[in-house]
């Protein structure tokens, strides 16, 4: 019972995940996000995921700066 409630648990933040990063995402530039692509639970995949590196100036300039990020 307790891995079928965190998978369920996974499943309702990766969905609400995959709505952020795609909300966030440049649709000219980047695949749509799926749900499974956060989900460490997922079976078909999503690991191709590449997470962009971002050197410490990035988090200054979103939390500090209050500018965009990239």
């Amino acid at each position: 019972m307790a891995e079928g409630r965190a998978r369920a648990a996974w499943a309702h933040t990766s969905s609400l995940l995959a709505l952020v990063a795609n909300v966030n995402r440049d649709p000219k530039r980047q695949r749509p996000f799926r749900p499974a692509d956060f989900d460490p639970y997922a079976e078909e995949g999503g690991r191709d995921l590449v997470i962009p590196h971002a050197g410490i100036r990035v988090l200054k300039q979103v939390f500090i700066d209050g500018k965009g990020a990239l």
